[in-house]
């Protein structure tokens, strides 16, 4: 690392240890605190397998005479167009009450601490709620001709065309979307968070489901029956293949609900620390679910040990096809090519970050557990990843 002509002016840490060995076999600087990035969405993942089964608890509902009385567990999965078919859509369509929804246990802000405030257009920053509808998002699809559409339909009334606008933008406190006259060039899409509210909520549900669902604002204190949407596995992938912020803060209002919590982060992020992770080597300031935040700080080397208690609780083989795979998935799909993959891991890009931090098989079949690290650079982020691909795929090929 101090011979790299690239990691020369920057601040780098780096721990790798030996699968189930906790001395580590290379280290530089991996007792110092880095911004995470998106490798804090190791720490939610986590988080998931402690609290969750096999399926995503999707909704909570009381029946009360001929009312449905339903509430968000912050399950994303409801009409998302890149996860699968939620069975909570089966469920309110097929039931004949009256159906009232109710955030009460909703206790969020809709962005997290530290994240960008002028970023609310940007596909990374879906906004957080109890009980997300479509990803929270609208999706722009160019279809040539100067013709676009948007998915779901019902966004179709609130477009305006604008000289000015470069793609689509939306209003920063309404969801009015100005468009350019190309829009999206054909076979390209964008997705723009939409700006979400309990009212919105229920509008896009009764929308969808062609039956009117209401808002109402009361505790529920009696035990509530559960419907499950879709298996954790398609969760845990999409967003650690392809970083999806969204999935992972939805995530830990999701644990917040399993575990008994109202649907807030910081309780969320308490909790998981208390139960689950107070045996990891440095304390974790750690902020939001998705690694959005820059008041995240983690270590190397308590990375590394929470990659060995991911380890520690999923099979190998289903581990493996949950994370980025080097050559053929997500972040990672041009990176680290070869005949058979050997880097299975989570990155993690903002600017002037670049962090990857996962498991390594070498040539001999050894499997390693590494965090590598990289904060402050001011060269090109593809010159830093291209520097981590040649050391780490060096030390592949070595042992």
């Amino acid at each position: 690392m101090k011979n790299s002509q690239v990691l020369g002016q920057q601040h780098t840490g780096i721990s790798i240890h030996n699968l189930n060995d906790k001395k580590a076999i290379a280290s530089y600087q991996d007792n110092k605190y880095f911004t995470p990035a998106s490798n804090t969405k190791l720490f939610s993942f986590y988080a998931g397998l402690c609290a969750l089964g096999d399926s995503i608890p999707g909704l909570e509902y009381l029946e009360w005479g001929e009312l449905l009385i339903i509430r968000g567990t912050g399950d994303p999965s409801l009409l998302h167009p890149d996860l699968p078919h939620s069975k909570v859509y089966d469920f309110l369509k097929g039931r004949k009450d009256q159906i009232f929804f109710t955030p009460i246990n909703f206790e969020n802000k809709r962005f997290g601490p530290g994240w960008g405030w002028s970023d609310y257009n940007d596909y990374y920053q879906a906004e957080v709620s109890p009980m997300p509808v479509y990803g929270n998002f609208a999706r722009f699809t160019g279809e040539g001709s100067q013709k676009f559409k948007v998915e779901p339909s019902f966004w179709g009334k609130s477009l305006i065309a604008d000289t000015t606008a470069s793609g689509i933008e939306r209003e920063e406190f309404q969801n009015m979307f100005h468009h350019s006259r190309l829009g999206v060039p054909q076979g390209l899409s964008q997705d723009v968070p939409v700006r979400m509210s309990d009212q919105l909520t229920v509008r896009l549900l009764s929308d969808t489901l062609k039956k009117e669902i209401k808002l109402i604002h009361i505790p529920i204190n009696l035990e509530l029956q559960k419907i499950y949407s879709i298996p954790s596995d398609s969760l845990y992938a999409r967003m650690m293949q392809v970083s999806d912020n969204m999935l992972a803060e939805q995530l830990m209002l999701i644990y917040a609900s399993a575990n008994g919590l109202p649907l807030n982060t910081e309780k969320a992020i308490e909790h998981a620390i208390a139960h689950h992770m107070s045996d990891l080597p440095d304390p974790l300031l750690w902020k939001d679910g998705s690694g959005l935040s820059r008041y995240n700080l983690f270590t190397p080397r308590t990375i590394a040990a929470l990659l060995q208690k991911i380890y520690d609780k999923v099979p190998q083989k289903r581990l493996f096809h949950i994370m980025a795979t080097g050559g053929k998935t997500g972040t990672l799909k041009n990176l680290f090519k070869d005949e058979k993959p050997f880097i299975f891991a989570k990155t993690g890009s903002l600017s002037n970050i670049y962090d990857l931090s996962g498991f390594l098989v070498t040539k001999k079949g050894k499997i390693l557990i590494f965090s590598f690290m990289n904060n402050n650079f001011t060269r090109p982020t593809g010159e830093i990843r291209k520097e981590v691909e040649r050391i780490l795929t060096g030390i592949h090929q070595k042992f």
